[in-house]
């Protein structure tokens, strides 16, 4: 099996691998949404139920894995929850961002992660990349958040949420994520991040 042949397998259900890391000998390929996804995902079957993603999520990325001969893991259905921050950190594809939010090379910060395929042997990875925000000299994520609710070392939820309430813009998508150089680049259809805002903070 290789990262292709991966990514290929996972193309039809508009995913795609946003990193992968090696551990005891298995490798495990971390999947997000590619573009396309928000389309493709809302109009299936299993979009349905109160957390219509994840109920997709789980069905369809389990399928795969069967398909694949590979272990399925999911970054809800908890506790315990498997630790997909530090997975993505130890991926060399994403990191923590100015702001504390996970940045991936290609996501920035709208990076978010539908599942995992833990395969039982050694896959070959690309080289570790950079991190973007080694050559961001703006940094506009720090100065985005009308209430100053995210910061290196804080997340105000409260404020963040009472905003949101006054705010339709930040209600729609957050101002710090898509304030990201990375983010703006980043095909994600705005209704899956409004859907995610609501998710966030339901009205």
């Amino acid at each position: 099996m290789t990262l292709d042949e991966i990514a290929a397998a996972v193309a039809p259900l508009r995913l795609s691998p946003l990193g992968g890391f090696h551990e005891d000998g298995q490798t495990t390929i971390l999947l997000g949404p590619a573009d396309g996804f928000w389309d493709y995902v809302t109009a299936q079957p299993e979009f349905s139920g109160d957390d219509p993603l994840d109920a997709w999520s789980k069905v369809a990325i389990s399928k795969i894995a069967d398909h694949l001969n590979a272990e399925a893991m999911f970054p809800f259905g908890g506790p315990p929850f498997h630790p997909f921050i530090a997975w993505a950190m130890n991926s060399g594809e994403a990191w923590q961002s100015p702001v504390g939010l996970l940045v991936h090379k290609d996501a920035g910060l709208l990076v978010s992660y539908r599942g995992a395929l833990r395969f039982a042997d050694r896959i070959t990875l690309p080289e570790p990349s950079v991190s973007p925000c080694d050559t961001c000299t703006a940094r506009p994520c720090l100065t985005a958040c009308p209430v100053s609710a995210l910061g290196p070392d804080t997340y105000d939820v409260s404020s963040c949420k009472a905003h949101m309430d006054t705010d339709a813009i930040c209600r729609a998508a957050c101002r710090v994520r898509m304030s990201c150089p990375i983010s703006q680049s980043y095909p994600r259809d705005p209704a899956q991040t409004a859907f995610h805002m609501e998710a966030f903070h339901p009205s």
